[in-house]
């Protein structure tokens, strides 16, 4: 459970906008130490790495949105359970065992 409880914190911070900061001075660091080998893989890299963590950051932003508005209506309605309220803090496979205990003819 603790692999799997990282690998999600790992997701959180790379929508982080340092994580940015981190790409950027692999670059300039690639620049100064070692420009000569900087071809087209190493720009493919460096792209794909910033697209990468560019999807994951919209990606974090959108569910973030839906979270904080799921919030709002379950604590809008009186008879919410508070369970639920803390729900994303879960690993996703409690997420799914909860759900399909609470939807059995799903």
């Amino acid at each position: 459970m603790q692999w799997q409880s990282l690998l999600t914190q790992l997701g959180t911070w790379t929508a982080r906008p340092w994580a940015f900061l981190v790409v950027a001075m692999y670059t300039i660091g690639w620049l100064i130490l070692s420009r000569e080998t900087l071809e087209w893989h190493g720009v493919a890299t460096i792209a794909t790495w910033s697209m990468t963590l560019f999807i994951q950051r919209a990606e974090h932003r959108d569910t973030q949105a839906i979270h904080a508005k799921l919030d709002e209506l379950l604590y809008a309605h009186g008879e919410a359970r508070n369970e639920i309220t803390r729900m994303d803090e879960k690993e996703p496979e409690e997420i799914e065992t909860f759900r399909d205990v609470q939807n059995p003819e799903k």
